[in-house]
């Protein structure tokens, strides 16, 4: 039994947490809820019974023997190695120590044995779009060795949290009985404007710009796909670049990758691969593939559409899809904990 610790229990990903915690029967000794002061005394639903919200402050870990974070990355940065002080491990799902090198990044079907050296007693969890992805490709890597991937994503307005759901609510409300208006070409002007999350309306939109500007006009999004996806494969010399696009879906990212190997690869053999692959679900043939809606809820990822690359034989594309609160975020937490609880 674990004596653990959650800070961000309220957050969109903090209460799917708490949610898959239960669902798994984890063994919980003793369970301490953590969030901002507006939420202190809240009580939370866990276990038949309920648990009551704490503010961080010191020697609020005192004996715990787990942390699972979920804040943002100043709030990590000055409270996870408290925790770990405290003489707990830590499970960060922020950005904050991911590439740090002596912190593992962890998917737990891809690389667990990573969680069990953390001389920081810090494990991080990938962005979530970079976990849907690789936890596809693990697989083929394993197999071929990835030597290059072209990537485009479709994220959903959930990885903004709160905020980027209601926007997208409000401003589907607000199209809500315009069809005649929609009609008109440019209409959408003045029916929707932007909100505080986006700088252009997302409902009925796509925004091909997903996270903040950085080096050679690539966002932070696409940065995280590239850096993080070398350090999970084991692999700092693949070739990786990537488009990060927001798309007007609640939850669920979902992401075209064309891979080259160092080996040639046909469908055939990916196929039989992503089929017995752990954490992948293989929705392919006929006219059959996934979408964001059939990956909503469910721990696999969702993969289709697999085809030989005709312009580079022995290349592959595929569509790949998985809920990003889930299993992009509160599910691989939950399955690092679980590795460092036995």
């Amino acid at each position: 039994m674990a004596r653990l610790g959650v800070i961000g229990a309220t957050g969109l990903v903090g209460g799917e947490m708490l949610r898959i915690l239960e669902e798994r029967a984890f063994p919980v000794d003793e369970l301490r809820a953590f969030a901002s002061p507006r939420s202190e005394g809240r009580r939370l639903p866990f276990g038949g019974g309920e648990v009551v919200c704490r503010v961080l402050e010191p020697g609020c870990f005192d004996g715990l023997d787990l942390v699972a974070v979920d804040v943002d990355d100043p709030l990590s940065v000055e409270w996870s190695p408290v925790a770990a002080a405290a003489g707990a491990t830590v499970v960060d799902n922020s950005a904050a120590f991911r590439m740090d090198d002596d912190v593992p990044l962890v998917v737990a079907e891809v690389n667990p044995g990573d969680a069990h050296r953390a001389p920081r007693r810090i494990v991080s969890n990938p962005n979530c779009t970079t976990m849907v992805l690789v936890t596809a490709l693990a697989p083929l890597h394993r197999a071929a060795g990835i030597d290059r991937m072209v990537v485009s994503s479709y994220q959903s307005v959930s990885g903004a949290g709160w905020p980027g759901i209601h926007e997208l609510d409000d401003q589907w409300t607000k199209l809500d009985g315009r069809s005649e208006a929609l009609r008109r070409a440019g209409a959408v002007d003045g029916v929707i404007v932007p909100g505080d999350v986006w700088p252009k309306p997302i409902a009925g939109n796509v925004i091909p710009l997903a996270g903040s500007v950085k080096d050679a006009g690539y966002t932070s999004e696409e940065w995280k796909l590239v850096h993080e996806s070398r350090k999970i494969l084991h692999a700092p010399d693949l070739a990786v670049t990537a488009t990060c696009v927001r798309v007007p879906v609640f939850v669920g990212h979902a992401l075209a990758a064309n891979v080259a190997f160092h080996r040639p690869v046909r469908r055939e053999e990916a196929i039989d691969l992503l089929a017995a692959a752990p954490g992948v679900e293989l929705v392919d043939g006929g006219d059959g593939y996934p979408t964001p809606l059939d990956g909503a809820g469910v721990d696999p990822v969702l993969v289709g559409r697999v085809r030989d690359d005709p312009s580079n034989p022995g290349g592959l594309d595929l569509w790949v899809t998985g809920d990003n609160l889930r299993k992009g975020a509160a599910l691989n937490t939950v399955q690092i904990l679980e590795a460092l609880a036995r």
